[in-house]
């Protein structure tokens, strides 16, 4: 984590930019038992599907997103979120421009 960010309060949109077609990322906190990382999609953009050994949070800070989760459309505005079970195959896409906050715990 960056210096800069600790003991501060920090608006989480400002955090990171979008670029075009692009996903960006941004890791705030990477612990031995965890992560915390920014993402802003562009329109279009997405992840494909996949699985990870965690359950993983998902908050979408701004715009929206669909996120598949063992083939289960979910829409998820800004201000939402949704938990992503461990091991079960998840995807996203973007809706829309959209950022979001993943966090998870490697325990």
């Amino acid at each position: 984590m960056s210096a800069e960010l600790k003991g501060k309060t920090l608006k989480v949109v400002d955090l990171i930019e979008y670029q075009e077609d692009s996903v960006v990322s941004r890791e705030i906190i990477r612990k031995e038992t965890g992560t915390v990382t920014i993402f802003a999609f562009d329109k279009g953009e997405g992840l494909s599907e996949h699985t990870a050994p965690f359950d993983a949070m998902v908050q979408v800070v701004d715009g929206k997103a669909e996120i598949v989760i063992s083939g289960n459309k979910n829409i998820v505005n800004a201000g939402e979120m949704i938990i992503m079970p461990a091991n079960d195959p998840h995807a996203l896409n973007a809706l829309e421009r959209f950022k979001m906050v993943l966090t998870m715990i490697r325990s």
